[in-house]
């Protein structure tokens, strides 16, 4: 992920960074207004998302996909760089052409070519959404957790999605015995 950041420009460096570490869609991040984001809270509200109309360049802005308006608890880091990158912005965080946001012609031509530069073969910009879901489930996180981070209508939706990411029985038994056989080591060191 750090190359990719690496090789972006500085205007779309927080787009991605918004996809890899907030886990928006596409057109939910060309959505974002610099207001969405509360700074001194370190969230960010994802109320709408833009879709290319059929007409050349249009695009219509609507709610979310699926109804999944919701808060992003973001990190630090994301609240720094958001902004400093809003330092230039009036109303969205992110422009296209004519003052409006960028549309996903736009925004899909400027990460292949990220990618590029980077290195990077075989991602999307929606892997960077799965990576922050990984991320998430790594941690710890439960499934309710991660569907409401990520806008899922339901939590079945980010099970059939993710379900092999979360740790097994045997693997949280394994980490348990571990833990236990470390504790009783340790103790036996200390005594002797």
């Amino acid at each position: 992920m750090g190359a990719i950041l690496e090789a972006a420009d500085d205007a779309f460096e927080p787009f991605l960074a918004l996809c890899a570490f907030a886990g928006l869609r596409l057109g939910e991040a060309a959505a974002v207004q610099v207001g969405d984001i509360d700074f001194l809270r370190k969230r960010l509200q994802v109320s709408r998302q833009v879709q290319r109309t059929t007409k050349a360049g249009g695009i219509e802005i609507r709610p979310p996909k699926y109804n999944s308006e919701r808060t992003v608890h973001l990190a630090n880091d994301l609240v720094l760089l958001l902004a400093k990158h809003c330092e230039r912005r009036d109303l969205w965080l992110f422009e296209g052409e004519n003052g409006n946001p960028p549309h996903q012609n736009t925004v899909g031509y400027r990460t292949r070519r990220v990618f590029q530069r980077a290195n990077v073969t075989g991602l999307t910009l929606h892997s960077l959404r799965h990576f922050y879901a990984s991320a998430l489930i790594a941690a710890g996180c439960d499934v309710v957790t991660v569907q409401r981070s990520l806008g899922h209508g339901s939590a079945s939706t980010t099970l059939s999605t993710y379900a092999h990411l979360w740790p097994s029985a045997e693997d949280r038994t394994r980490k348990a015995a571990e833990g236990l056989m470390s504790a009783v080591r340790d103790q036996t060191a200390s005594a002797g």
